[in-house]
């Protein structure tokens, strides 16, 4: 068993998105943010951790030598919100152990446990969510092997089975039913926010030729970036959004704010006193836009949840592959075992070579010193390398019998 390795996790299956930001760290800032992961590390004696947080799944993947507990999941969970009471808790914190918690991962990975099955976000976002945690050393040597044998793992599922054929994710599905209205490619569009969602937004609004894109974001130089795509784009800072006047024909928003803040009064003043169908896609978790609006305005809005019954429809043609999909993880998740342990066998032995050579050194000036200076120095130089062949040789043999048997006793 792969002991260690925990998974705690809220997802679509058993949790409606629009409670998902509950379960995640409603910070501003990354600074902000690391400060709560170093924190939660430290407070429940965890070797390594993980936290990756997506518009339909939150995932805490950790490493520590303790029990985890129902008692110990509610703490964690009453650390990241402390607002969160035991109930929703215990229904809606999936908890993974051990073998299950790599197994997990690898299905997460390769999309197969994904809201839309066969989309590749998310493993750019798992990997993503690595490197970060990875700079700000929270992670360590289990995190690492597990997360390189994962997304081996789910290159080959994308690779050798259909699983991703047609590719669609939570974004192609909203610009979908974006594209159902009818709108002209001369489209005012507003965008707020300019992280990687909005990107992959951006990309099908390109691809559409859609070219009237105004994008509002924190950071200016990310807005630039995206609004550089297109021949009639603008950034602006999003201190700006208040007082826009220009006017829309379709809202996307998709921030890091743990609230929604379009509500009526902003939505109102966006619209400048046009009257007309609007369309407004949230694709936030917490949601950023009032679901309020669409009962005060003529406004089509598509969240997160309502891709929902989308979604179903992509599983259903992709259902034949997700058996062929976990016979590969099951492959890699055997080979995962033999590396894992492997490195367990390497980290136990790693203090053999030094005690080989202490004892060679030991041979040389103090057991054999006496006949040693009684020989030439081409004998004794001869003796000298002859001991540190051997000393080479035989550091190497525990290692080697144990991989063997390791992948003995896996076949």
């Amino acid at each position: 068993m792969l002991k260690g390795y925990h998974i705690l996790t809220v997802t679509h299956k058993n949790t409606p998105l629009s409670l998902m930001g509950s379960f995640i760290f409603n910070e501003a800032t990354e600074e902000e943010l690391r400060a709560k992961l170093e924190a939660l590390k430290a407070a429940f004696g965890l070797n390594e951790l993980m936290y990756a947080a997506t518009c339909n799944r939150v995932i805490f993947l950790f490493h520590t030598n303790r029990q985890v507990s129902g008692s110990l999941r509610q703490a964690f969970f009453n650390f990241v919100n402390p607002g969160l009471n035991g109930e929703l808790i215990k229904k809606h914190v999936v908890h993974h152990e051990g073998d299950a918690a790599v197994q997990h991962l690898f299905r997460v990975a390769a999309s197969i446990d994904s809201l839309v099955v066969g989309e590749r976000e998310i493993l750019r976002q798992l990997r993503e969510a690595y490197q970060r945690c990875l700079d700000w050393e929270l992670t360590g040597d289990k995190i690492r092997l597990l997360m390189g044998q994962a997304v081996i793992a789910a290159k080959d599922v994308y690779s050798n089975t259909r699983l991703g054929e047609k590719s669609v994710s939570v974004v192609s599905l909203a610009i979908r039913k974006m594209m159902d209205r009818h709108l002209p490619k001369s489209a005012r569009i507003l965008m707020i926010g300019a992280g990687q969602t909005n990107v992959l937004v951006a990309k099908f609004l390109v691809k559409f030729g859609f070219s009237n894109v105004t994008v509002f974001n924190r950071t200016l130089e990310k807005a630039r970036a995206i609004a550089g795509k297109f021949s009639n784009g603008k950034a602006l800072h999003l201190s700006s959004l208040e007082d826009y006047s220009g006017g829309f024909d379709c809202l996307i928003v998709c921030t890091g704010a743990t609230r929604a803040f379009v509500d009526e009064a902003l939505y109102s003043r966006l619209l400048n006193g046009e009257k007309d169908s609007k369309i407004a896609i949230d694709l936030s978790v917490p949601r950023n836009i009032e679901t309020s609006i669409s009962e005060a305005f003529d406004v089509k809005l598509i969240e997160v949840e309502s891709l929902k019954k989308l979604a179903k429809q992509n599983l259903s043609f992709r259902e034949q592959e997700v058996g062929q999909a976990q016979e590969l993880l099951d492959t890699h998740f055997e080979e995962f075992k033999i590396v894992f342990h492997t490195r367990e066998i390497e980290l136990a032995f790693r203090q053999i070579p030094r005690e080989v050579q202490a004892v060679r050194e030991k041979a040389m000036n103090e057991v054999f010193r006496k006949e040693l200076e009684h020989l030439d120095e081409n004998s004794r130089s001869l003796v000298e390398r002859m001991l540190v062949y051997m000393e080479k040789k035989c550091t190497g043999i525990p290692m080697r019998v144990a991989r063997e048997a390791l992948v003995a006793k896996a076949s």
